[in-house]
């Protein structure tokens, strides 16, 4: 597998902290760096749109990580 090399300096200062709370609190036992290695692009991408692009999908900047990982981490 090719290394991404992402740059996250233009995420917010936030987003690290969310994404870990949000693996602590429904992703105990997984680790949880592989899992984020591996979607750190999407969370990036998701990052990059507006506030209003992201409301038209009936998202807020909170939602971001369960949005990336609700297929590994359902409700």
């Amino acid at each position: 597998m090719a290394e991404t090399d992402l740059t996250t300096r233009f995420l917010p200062p936030t987003w690290r902290r969310d994404l870990d709370l949000f693996m602590a609190e429904r992703a105990a036992g997984m680790n949880a760096y592989m899992l984020t290695r591996q979607r750190l692009l999407s969370v990036a991408r998701m990052h990059s749109l507006s506030d209003s692009e992201l409301a038209a999908m009936g998202l807020c900047r909170a939602d971001i990580p369960a949005f990336v990982f609700e297929d590994l981490l359902p409700d």
